[in-house]
């Protein structure tokens, strides 16, 4: 595993070393690890909301969309 080292502020160290505390982490680094990984979720969830919003129009997924995908589903584990 990679190391990087942060160099910090003395109210920036404090914060997460409250953050560390009060959240129930083992250490900065875990607390660090969760931001950037939240950071990386976040960045994908908007890579794939921009995806889809230049994608092509779609009929709307409605209760009749969703009692299809059922209907199929079901034919499909019956083996029809």
């Amino acid at each position: 595993m990679s190391m990087l080292n942060i160099p910090l502020s003395d109210t920036l160290k404090n914060f997460v070393d409250q953050q560390v505390a009060d959240h129930g982490f083992s250490t900065s680094a875990e607390y660090v690890r969760v931001l950037i990984l939240k950071d990386q979720e976040r960045s994908n969830l908007h890579a794939l909301l921009m995806a889809g919003a230049a994608s092509a129009k779609t009929p709307p997924v409605d209760h009749a969309y969703f009692k299809s995908l059922k209907d199929r589903i079901q034919q499909h584990a019956a083996g029809e």
